[in-house]
């Protein structure tokens, strides 16, 4: 088999790197790869697989196509990543983040260090913090979950569980938030348990070491932290479909903009905490940068969601249904001037003082974080809490008429 010259000359760039190929013959890069993003310390790439994207990086150690081919486009690869088999587009996976072969991994993704997700795993527009385990035949579109300290005590997704994020009405106004920002990213939280065979219908709230019992479809919020929980199935019944009728309307709304809220917290948190550590790596920069951008896709795409469903509200629906209709055009200018002029500076500034105060140079992100004194972290929390409700109160201007800045 005869390589094209654009080709070869990348894939012989990559061996002089150091680059492992098991059989370079099998190999696809696009010729827009840029070989400079490529790291040639450790990384393997198995038979089969296909590179393409001018945004896509592979940083030291990582790991590609072990148990089947695997497709990866514009993705930015932090160390040590395993990606075993599927497919993978502009999503980004953080220092040991695996996942099993069938994966399927679209737009707007985020794994931090050491989440992992078994075979069969659909995820789209999620973001899963450090440690967060996903067991296998899993759909887990539009959600963010955190909990968990380690690797042994981590939130975790049993098997064949679905995030169910479309409804009848062809709404996705249905984001998740399991855990929150503000607290989850101190990895000090305890872990939330979703048992197998279930599913949560969206969006919904869940509060930290929560477990769901297996075979359980969550429908309602739970803000209480460490609750056993076991739902029975609905009973039967049969009623008049009425379309676009929104009765939760201000639920739905409400966890949206709390959603988006969180969504502008974790951005401070990479801008002002995580950035330095990821200049300490290889091509960190670049992976930094993809992270912010998969962080604005998730953003653009919850509020494009939200105009959507503004636009089928009945103009007769009452004063708040009123407001959103014609308010929803400001959402996006609303949610820029939240993430832009955030709120807890006083607070930051001593998370950040403090933080610098206990960083042994040595250590990562994650250890740096762990070994964080209890009144560091406390001020850090306040700190993100402050953005999530400045960030909320100014969403919920949309329609005061629903009083959404109420929890």
């Amino acid at each position: 088999m005869e390589l094209r010259p654009e080709l070869r000359d990348k894939i012989k760039r990559l061996l002089e790197k150091g680059v492992s190929f098991p059989n370079p013959l099998t190999i696809d890069l696009g010729d827009e790869v840029d070989v400079d993003r490529i790291s040639g310390n450790g990384v393997r790439i198995y038979p089969g697989c296909r590179i393409y994207g001018d945004k896509t990086v592979i940083s030291a150690g990582a790991v590609i196509g072990r148990e089947g081919p695997a497709t990866i486009e514009n993705c930015q690869l932090g160390p040590k990543v395993e990606l075993k088999g599927g497919y993978f587009n502009q999503s980004v996976f953080l220092e040991q983040s695996n996942l099993g072969l069938g994966a399927q991994v679209r737009e707007g993704c985020i794994l931090e260090e050491e989440a992992s997700g078994a075979h069969c795993v659909g995820l789209k527009q999620t973001i899963l913090f450090p440690f967060v385990t996903l067991g296998s035949l899993i759909n887990f579109c539009d959600c963010l979950m955190a909990g968990g300290t380690s690797r042994k005590n981590h939130s975790e997704v049993g098997s064949s569980y679905i995030h169910f994020n479309f409804t009848p009405d062809g709404d996705k106004t249905t984001a998740s938030l399991l855990g929150d920002v503000p607290h989850g990213v101190m990895l000090n939280q305890p872990p939330i348990f979703l048992g197998g065979q279930g599913g949560i219908v969206g969006p919904v709230r869940l509060g930290f070491g929560n477990v769901v019992a297996a075979g359980c479809v969550l429908r309602k919020d739970i803000l209480q932290d460490r609750q056993l929980i076991s739902i029975k199935p609905p009973v039967d019944r049969m009623t008049n479909l009425r379309p676009f009728s929104y009765p939760h309307l201000t639920r739905i709304m409400r966890n949206n903009f709390v959603y988006l809220a969180n969504l502008a917290a974790l951005e401070q948190w990479y801008i002002h905490v995580r950035q330095p550590f990821f200049r300490e790596q290889e091509l960190g920069d670049l992976v930094y940068h993809g992270a912010l951008m998969k962080l604005a896709l998730a953003a653009a795409e919850r509020c494009k969601r939200l105009e959507d469903l503004a636009g089928k509200l009945a103009v007769s629906g009452g004063p708040g249904r009123r407001e959103l209709r014609e308010n929803a055009g400001r959402l996006r200018e609303l949610f820029a001037v939240g993430r832009t002029q955030p709120a807890g500076h006083e607070q930051r500034d001593r998370f950040l003082a403090g933080l610098q105060q206990n960083r042994n140079q040595s250590a990562g992100y994650i250890e740096t974080i762990q070994r964080l004194p209890a009144e560091v972290l406390v001020e850090g929390t306040r700190w993100l809490d402050q953005v999530v409700a400045g960030v909320t109160r100014l969403l919920a201007s949309l329609a005061p008429s629903l009083g959404l800045a109420r929890d």
